[in-house]
């Protein structure tokens, strides 16, 4: 677990170093990343989230499980075959929770999003599936949380991932990612929090859908989908989505926890295959 955090953190924070550097950071190197798809992002932060959590995964399994650990770390990106429901359910749960999050925080409901925004947005969330999703849940999901639940349980096993999750986003509150420079200190800690409360619902789906990381990976980007496409049209006089993100994360979390007594559908049986893999 050392090691693998030690390298996701090192290979994005040095990949992501020019980005933070450039005129879309801190503006030390006169040089802008150029647009692509509408963001700088692609070509600034992908490469470096690339280079993080999904390779450090890689090569981590690799030494200390060989090819039994392999095979059960790829086994997770192949569950697709889940009930529809679960599909259905995220996709409707994660725009409906935030809506009505959104709406409880702003002074008038949601507006009706445009047809440009209804037709980008199933395409947004494939191209969030094979960028966001496929460079950072291989590692937090897939690697981090089996092993973590089996050393320190769900619930604690998840306060552990989550802040570090959120940690490692932290060099990019100095660039674009973060709205520098109007990003305050408050907003970083919010986003940590965020990154904890989120990942207790994380945790629940992944347990529950029997580790499948693909929907892992759609509830994960299913938000950040829904913040980049259509949130700025349905609530035009709201100017952050932190407050909203963390306020429903909680609101979920907390259900969760209470619902589950803190074993978030936790299952020891599906751990002995991974453990024995050390004996």
């Amino acid at each position: 677990m050392t090691w693998f955090f030690t390298l996701a953190f090192a290979l994005s924070w040095v990949a992501w170093t020019p980005y933070i550097l450039s005129e879309n950071g801190l503006g030390v190197w006169h040089y802008s990343f150029p647009s692509a798809l509408g963001t700088t992002q692609l070509l600034g932060v992908l490469p470096g989230a690339y280079l993080g959590p999904i390779l450090s995964a890689f090569v981590v399994t690799a030494v200390a499980d060989g090819r039994p650990g392999l095979r059960l770390w790829l086994g997770r990106f192949a569950k697709w075959r889940m009930s529809r429901r679960w599909y259905a359910g995220i996709i409707v749960a994660v725009p409906a929770a935030l809506t009505v999050t959104s709406a409880a925080l702003g002074d008038r409901g949601p507006v009706m999003p445009s047809a440009t925004v209804l037709a980008a947005y199933l395409p947004g969330l494939i191209l969030q599936m094979v960028t966001t999703g496929l460079a950072e849940e291989p590692g937090w999901r897939d690697f981090a949380t089996p092993r973590l639940q089996r050393r320190h349980g769900p619930l604690v096993g998840t306060l552990i991932l989550g802040p570090l999750w959120g940690a490692w986003h932290l060099p990019l509150f100095l660039s674009d990612w973060g709205g520098w420079p109007d990003v305050t200190w408050t907003e970083p800690l919010e986003f940590m929090v965020t990154t904890l409360t989120f990942s207790i619902v994380m945790t629940w789906v992944f347990n529950r859908t029997h580790e499948s990381l693909p929907l892992a990976m759609l509830l994960h980007t299913g938000v950040n989908n829904y913040f980049s496409i259509a949130w700025s049209d349905m609530f035009p006089r709201l100017h952050s989505t932190t407050h909203v993100f963390l306020i429903a994360s909680t609101v979920v979390a907390v259900v969760l926890l209470a619902a589950t007594r803190g074993r978030l559908g936790y299952d020891p049986k599906r751990a002995e295959p991974a453990a024995a893999l050390r004996t």
